[in-house]
Formats: structure tokens, sequence, C-alpha cells
């Protein structure tokens, strides 16, 4: 088990932050435990269920678990 509170992936790819199931599917649209949204270059979006934010930088998206 992964205690890591950020993770930085590339589109296709997938990992876990904790417990939490996040990915990348596609340039600009991202997954975290089951939630999805479309995310534009420069843009932090966060997921209030999971309290995750991410933050896109050209094609690297970094979820980080917020306290």
């Amino acid at each position: 088990m992964s205690d890591q509170s950020s993770i930085t992936l590339e589109p296709r790819k997938h990992g876990k932050l904790g417990v939490l199931h996040v990915g990348v599917t596609r340039e600009g649209f991202v997954a975290v435990a089951g939630e999805v949204a479309d995310i534009d270059d420069g843009q932090t979006l966060t997921f209030d269920r999971s309290r995750v934010s991410v933050t896109r930088s050209g094609s690297s998206y970094t979820f980080t678990k917020n306290s």
C-alpha cells in the first residue's frame, strides 16, 4: 500500500494515490476514484468527494491528496 500524497501521470497511464485509483484516460481527460472530468493545460481541478486535486502542465498531470 502506498502512502504517497502525490503522483504524476501522462496520458493513457493510471496509478494509485493511497487507496484511490487515478488516471489520465486521454489527453485532457482525468479520472479520480470513479469521477471523471476534462482539464485544460494550466488548470487545477479539485474532486471534493475524494479530496484530490489534479493539475495539468502540458502532458503531465499531477494528482495530489489534500488533507
